[in-house]
């Protein structure tokens, strides 16, 4: 496998991104135990046009302002107090693009998600939703601003799988109604019929 360069993430068309995140591989490294998902689902957030973004109107906050920073690092934000939710930065610096990983599908470490998510046996829930799978993947907060391509302990690689484009379908993202019609926009990616995608948008 191989780390995705610095330039897959600085390109300026977010939706090409997380079109093309799908497939790729979320390794995470903590205290030398190793885990890992497959990305099956992501949505894209535009900036400061988008008004689902965090950063719609040029909004800087304590809890943001990483998203303003070069593409390839991570965002996690806490999501009605209860969960991390793990984003990858794009675009260039002070264009703050982003994309919220929705799901994935476990490649290694599924004894160690089972132990971090209290769960008993291994289903589709495990990583299903981007609370579960960042606890699952063991990523937090504290995590925020992290590298995703410089260091060992957050990593998005490459293992050369592709899903066929006939595989991928768009649609309208998830929980996003304060947004009006910027809800509408089909800014979701996701693998058809794979269990571990979360559920359709209404």
């Amino acid at each position: 496998m191989e780390k995705l360069s610095l330039s897959f993430y600085k390109r300026k068309n977010v939706l090409q991104v997380a079109r093309e995140l799908l497939g790729k591989v979320i390794v995470t490294k903590w205290d030398n135990v190793v885990t890992s998902a497959r990305i099956v689902e992501t949505e894209a957030y535009a900036g400061i046009t988008d008004k689902a973004s965090h950063a719609y109107g040029s909004r800087r906050t304590n809890r943001n302002e990483i998203m303003y920073a070069h593409g390839g690092v991570a965002y996690v934000y806490l999501c009605y107090g209860i969960h991390h939710l793990f984003n990858v930065v794009t675009n260039a610096e002070e264009i703050p693009h982003a994309i919220l990983i929705r799901a994935g599908e476990p490649v290694e470490g599924v004894e160690t998600m089972l132990k971090r998510t209290a769960k008993k046996k291994w289903d589709h829930t495990l990583t299903r939703g981007p609370g579960n799978l960042s606890k699952a993947l063991g990523i937090y907060t504290h995590h925020s601003g992290l590298s995703l391509n410089d260091g060992e302990h957050l990593l998005i690689m490459d293992d050369g799988f592709r899903y066929k484009r006939s595989e991928i379908a768009a649609s309208p993202r998830i929980g996003v109604d304060y947004a009006g019609k910027d809800a509408l926009l089909p800014y979701r990616f996701y693998i058809k019929g794979n269990p571990y995608v979360s559920g359709k948008p209404k």
